[in-house]
């Protein structure tokens, strides 16, 4: 979340804005919610709300990932196979909930309205692009995974498969479809020391 656009936050204060948002864009969706109806449901100015966020998009985002945080941890269980299962699982459970289908389509709208856009790659996006990075950097370095692995295909290859079945072919996406995707592509990934392992 970013936090130096102008003065310093109250603490009070900017959770209640992020509250009214995250509660609007539930009842309403995105296109429906407005700086004014955030202001009136969080008793807050719009000065106040535009003193630390440019937009509407940049607000409401902060809102939504501020209530979904809890709900995407950064699994460490010591192997990176369990790690990037877990990881992905979660997210994908994430994407099927009530919560998750707002981000879908916020994703839409994000095609027309390149704040919006620009907003959740920035909070969102590439915050769980570089999760994916440390912990496929933690395998490298613990000798599970080959050394010159493309760190940014990878994640493509998991995520992107997962998204692509959520906003594109509306094929299932469960626990045994992501499974099914990681150890395929981990199969590709294991250094030479760990290739003869199994993935179950």
């Amino acid at each position: 979340m970013q936090s130096k656009r102008g003065r310093p936050r109250n603490m009070e204060t900017q959770n209640s804005i992020l509250s009214a948002s995250y509660d609007l864009l539930l009842e309403d969706g995105f296109r429906a919610v407005t700086v004014e109806k955030i202001a009136e449901r969080a008793k807050v100015s719009k000065a106040t709300i535009y003193k630390w966020w440019p937009n509407k998009a940049a607000v409401i985002m902060d809102g939504f990932l501020t209530a979904a945080a809890a709900r995407l941890p950064v699994p460490d269980t010591g192997t990176v196979f369990q790690d990037i299962l877990e990881h992905a699982t979660n997210m994908a459970r994430f994407m099927i909930s009530r919560e998750g289908s707002i981000f879908l389509e916020i994703i839409g709208e994000g095609q027309v309205d390149s704040a919006l856009a620009e907003a959740y790659r920035i909070r969102y996006i590439q915050p769980r692009r570089l999760e994916v990075r440390g912990v496929l950097e933690k395998g490298i370095r613990r000798g599970e995974l080959k050394d010159n692995l493309d760190i940014a295909l990878c994640t493509d290859l998991i995520y992107g498969s997962i998204f692509y079945r959520l906003l594109v072919s509306g094929d299932p996406v469960d626990d045994s479809y992501v499974r099914q995707l990681v150890s395929h592509v981990f199969e590709g990934i294991l250094s030479a020391q760990r290739g003869d392992q199994r993935t179950k």
